[in-house]
Parts: C-alpha cells; structure tokens; sequence
C-alpha cells in the first residue's frame, strides 16, 4: 500500500469512528455545547462537513476554490459562520452531508495525478498531506465530540500522522506567529500508544521534546493547553514551540485554557 492509500485508509477509519458515535444520538445531543466555545456538536460536524467540501473544491476545481478565499479574505465567509450555516440543518440531513462529502474527497484525492500541488487556506500541499490534513481535522473535532458526549475517544496508531503533520508544521506556527523558525530541526521523541518510540529529527539535536504522541497531538491541534500534558521541552525554541504549536492552517488559534489552573483555583 502507497502512502497516500494508507493515509485514505486512516482517514476512512476515523470518519468510521465519528460516525459511529454519531449514528443514532437523538437530536437534542446535537445542541449540546463542545469544549469550542460557543460551537455544539452539529458545529463540529458542520465544519468538518464544510472543509471537506473546500478540500474537495481544491482538489478538483481550483479556480472554486481560489474564488472561496477571495470572499474569506473580504471577510464575506468566515469558519465560524459556515459552521453555524451548517449546523441549522436537520442532524439526519448534516449526517448524511458529511458522510457524503468526505466519501466522496477520498474518491478525488485517490484519483489526483501524482505530484499536484493543491491550494489550501496555508501553503499548497500534496494529495497526502491534504488526506493527512483531512485526518487531523476529523480526530480532533471528534475529540471535542468525544468530550461533549463524555465517550472515549481511542488512542490508535492514527496518530502517527496527526503528530508527523504537527511536526512538519513547526515553521508555519512560528511564521505564522510573527516569529523567525528555528534555524535547526529538533529531536522529537514520542511514545506510541502501543509502547514504541516514533521520532523525528537528529538524535543528538541541542533542543527537542519528549513525551506522549497523545499529548503531542492534543496540544498541536490545541485540544490542551501545554500545562495539561506531560511534554517536556529541552531548549528555549523548543519550549516556545510548545506554547504555538498548531498543526492546521490559518491565522494563530487562541489555544484551550488550561484545566490545571482552574482546578487549583487559578
């Protein structure tokens, strides 16, 4: 199996899960808030729905696609508009959009000729990361999801391309930021959720981070504040890193507050 065809796997596979929490919840558990403030559970699934849609537009009509930015930077679209559009649907009807449209992106991306740059809201990405961007997108909602319905999210080897794609992102989030990157790669070094090392970057690199690839997924998708998590930064770019860390594109997020303060009354 190619790489593109193992991340479409993953990605079908997550959808899977999401959808599975989904199919058959009554409409009231639609309305109910997430951790996002001020987006509920149809929000979730209506942006997911949405992106999918523009990913699909970038993958086969670009010049749709480029039309869309014209009008998000005119301020005529934003996110949280589109998500609200959406979420006024029936939740039976915004199900089987979503369901639709991301079977249907998997069709388009699988068939894009190799070595197509596609536009993107960032940096113009290949069919892969785009697939990978798609997956990191749906496991994180999914986790906002998972917490609303007070369901376990399950920690799977998936993973591995949320937290490639946070790490080949380092750049953008500092660029992004108004900051210069580090000039020098880090040493990365994750532990799987079935025990094993994932790592990236020379081993002997003066500044890096170590902890839970759960964790590091968490903070770069900004699921957790970075006081919440185990991640141990070494170097003082390293430590910024983890305080802007953001694995998607578009302007800085403004993060998760951190649970730790509050329960200690901070």
């Amino acid at each position: 199996m190619d790489v593109l065809s193992a991340v479409l796997s993953d990605l079908a596979a997550e959808g899977a899960w999401l959808d599975e929490v989904l199919a058959g919840r009554q409409d009231a558990d639609w309305s109910q808030p997430t951790p996002a403030p001020g987006w509920t559970i149809a929000h979730q699934v209506a942006h997911l729905a949405w992106t999918d849609t523009q990913a699909l537009r970038a993958a086969t009509d670009p010049e749709a696609f480029a039309a869309l930015v014209r009008r998000m930077l005119a301020g005529e679209v934003t996110v949280d508009t589109a998500a609200a559009e959406g979420a006024t649907d029936p939740p039976p009807a915004l199900l089987r959009r979503w369901r639709a449209g991301r079977a249907e992106l998997a069709v388009a991306l699988a068939a894009v000729p190799a070595g197509t740059r596609l536009p993107w809201f960032g940096p113009p990405m290949s069919t892969t990361s785009m697939a990978t961007a798609r997956l990191m997108e749906t496991w994180a909602h999914g986790q906002d999801i998972a917490e609303a319905l007070d369901v376990p999210h399950p920690v799977t080897h998936r993973l591995r391309h949320v937290a490639d794609l946070a790490v080949r992102t380092r750049d953008f989030a500092f660029t992004v930021h108004g900051l210069t990157p580090p000039p020098d790669p880090f040493a990365i070094r994750l532990a799987a959720p079935d025990g094993a090392i994932w790592s990236w970057g020379p081993a002997d690199a003066a500044q890096g981070v170590e902890g839970t690839a759960h964790d590091f997924c968490l903070l770069a998708t900004q699921r957790r504040h970075r006081l919440d998590t185990a991640l141990v930064a070494t170097g003082l770019d390293a430590d910024r890193w983890l305080d802007i860390a953001q694995a998607f594109a578009g302007p800085p997020g403004t993060g998760r507050k951190p649970w730790k303060l509050a329960a200690d009354g901070g």
